[in-house]
């Protein structure tokens, strides 16, 4: 009888630690209610419009015909990856792709660093908020706009700057339509669009910065360069680590308004890029299974990239991103 009772008294309490978890996850959900409330209409948008639309990526597959619809059209396996990776432009996309992506990382990624470090030594307040100010602003402009105004400045046809050219004697350069210029174009409105935007998350890990170890380094006769280096730059290595990973996952996502604003017929054999020929592939010529081929390419690659960035990361002593 003795027995009996302690195996059910053992039975109740192996069930009771089985509930535990559950229980537990349940008053967590209870106490932090409001908190998922909040993130709610995060986690509705990816699924509504990022995982879900997934969905589409089976005619990649098929012959799509939109009045037959998914279920009605017919299926052809590898077909059009075999005529991506076959075409001659396959290699004059991935290469144009490639450069400009390379452009992005040794120009540009380094400059929101170097402009925070610049910003977190200034201590003037109304100064440093006015110059944060200014260079915030060209982010909340459209790329038409930002084309645009650079069109004004560097057209052959009144363009100030040309205009300065020839009033100097010299003769004046087509920025807009010369192969030559189209990369230089590209990343200088790159960087006067998007530089002081992305200082902000820089700027952020800096506030976070234990200022004992200012502190520390100044009494060891540190100046402020030297604080900057052996400081400020290892604090916040995990977040510029955290960033490049993401940002190599977007190797082949350039994005397509930019580049297709700077697009046209002559400097067609630099500028085009796979988020281009997708459009002119899928909208334009209606290849809409062919341009979804080409758009789950790039999807893959940007997916195996962050993976092998992210293990590389670990391996040499990061968090990485997961």
């Amino acid at each position: 009888m003795k027995d009996s009772s302690t195996a059910a008294v053992n039975m109740n309490m192996a069930t009771a630690k089985k509930d535990r978890p559950a229980r537990m996850r349940l008053e967590s959900l209870k106490r932090n209610k409001l908190l998922y409330l909040m993130i709610l209409p995060g986690v509705l948008y990816f699924i509504i419009f990022k995982y879900l639309p997934m969905g589409g990526l089976v005619i990649a597959f098929q012959d799509y015909q939109p009045y037959q619809g998914i279920a009605g059209s017919p299926w052809v396996g590898w077909k059009h990856f075999i005529r991506l990776f076959t075409e001659p432009t396959f290699f004059m996309l991935l290469s144009n792709t490639l450069i400009l992506f390379a452009l992005n990382i040794v120009i540009f990624f380094p400059l929101p660093i170097l402009l925070a470090l610049m910003l977190n030594e200034v201590r003037h307040k109304l100064f440093k908020n006015a110059v944060q100010t200014i260079i915030y602003i060209p982010h909340f402009m459209s790329w038409v706009i930002i084309v645009s105004i650079t069109y004004v400045f560097l057209t052959v046809d009144g363009g100030v700057f040309n205009e300065m050219l020839a009033a100097l004697g010299l003769p004046k350069i087509s920025f807009l339509t010369s192969p030559e210029w189209l990369r230089t174009v590209y990343i200088g409105q790159v960087i006067w669009k998007e530089l002081g935007w992305s200082t902000i998350i820089y700027l952020a890990a800096i506030t976070v910065v234990d200022t004992q170890l200012y502190e520390a380094a100044e009494m060891d006769g540190a100046g402020r360069l030297r604080k900057t280096w052996h400081v400020t730059l290892p604090a916040i290595r995990p977040v510029i680590i955290t960033l490049l990973i993401l940002k190599i996952g977007s190797t082949l996502d350039l994005g397509f308004e930019h580049m297709y604003l700077l697009l046209n017929s002559l400097n067609r054999e630099v500028a085009e890029i796979f988020d281009t020929y997708i459009y002119t592939a899928g909208l334009k010529n209606g290849q809409l299974s062919f341009s979804t081929t080409v758009g789950l390419f790039k999807g893959l690659v940007g997916l195996i990239l962050v993976m092998l960035s992210n293990r590389l990361a670990k391996k040499f002593g990061e968090d990485g991103v997961y």
